[in-house]
């Protein structure tokens, strides 16, 4: 299985961002997917998480209302749809399954929000 994330970049603090995460070599349908961030130093979070069975939405607090996990069953990708940023979001973001499999090996995709 292989995961790439893309989308990332610098913006300005109220911009908005959209993230997306192809895999391939697995059908993402029957999958829990996620996205986590990780600042330098610190551990990797969840940020976002859609279940498949249901496609219930889970977001932490400091990203409720203005972030949005989607996927495209047919493209096989998923998306984070962030709006409304703050410094605070500045990352690395990586999408996985929840609970995430070691062995997807994704390189992340640095966001840089700036004040």
């Amino acid at each position: 299985v292989q995961v790439v994330e893309s989308g990332g970049g610098m913006v300005q603090a109220g911009g908005s961002m959209r993230l997306s995460c192809a895999v391939s070599g697995l059908t993402i349908w029957y999958v829990t997917w996620a996205w986590y961030r990780q600042t330098p130093g610190g551990e990797r979070t969840l940020v976002a998480r859609l279940r498949w069975m249901d496609n219930t939405e889970l977001y932490i607090d400091s990203v409720m209302g203005r972030f949005s996990i989607t996927k495209a069953n047919a493209k096989n990708t998923i998306f984070l749809h962030m709006n409304n940023l703050n410094p605070e979001a500045t990352a690395i973001y990586y999408c996985n399954e929840d609970p995430p499999d070691a062995d997807y090996g994704g390189q992340g995709t640095q966001v840089t929000v700036s004040s």
